[in-house]
């Protein structure tokens, strides 16, 4: 596939960033019902910060920051790689994945939530791996054609 020609500015990317992150956090019921898992990305955020009713909201809002801080990140990625961008988007969210799921065993350890139906533990999971797994591709497809260019 072709290189696409114009340049990916700061601000799309962080949008798409911040668009696919709120896209995966829509899918999360979907994916807790196919891989058997309450685990929740959004309670992971938002119980860090609060347990009271807001923390759906925090976690909705950080995680929408996440992605736009991610998009941004991607940007700078995917100008050196080149090549076709919904690829890149793809393995960026991919390799992000496989290098910062370890730390869930900090999460299973230190969260002040950890034990919560929504955040069980995550580290010796292999069904949150594969959730977690499903959840970047997700990401990163969303990214990529949010940003490709036509």
């Amino acid at each position: 596939m072709e290189r696409e020609t114009a340049a990916l500015s700061p601000g799309h990317a962080a949008l798409a960033g911040a668009a696919a992150a709120t896209v995966w956090a829509a899918a999360e019921p979907l994916d807790q019902r196919v891989f058997r898992l309450a685990y929740s990305d959004i309670a992971l955020l938002g119980k860090a910060v609060t347990r009271g009713p807001g923390w759906r909201a925090a976690g909705l809002a950080l995680h929408a920051a996440n992605g736009a801080a991610a998009g941004l990140v991607f940007r700078a990625v995917d100008r050196r790689i080149g090549g076709s961008r919904r690829r890149n988007a793809v393995a960026f969210a991919l390799v992000e994945h496989l290098a910062l799921y370890p730390l869930t065993v900090l999460t299973d350890r230190f969260h002040p939530a950890r034990g919560a139906p929504d955040l069980p533990p995550l580290a010796r999971s292999g069904r949150a791996f594969a959730q977690a797994t499903f959840r970047h591709a997700l990401f990163g497809l969303v990214l990529g054609r949010l940003t490709e260019t036509d």
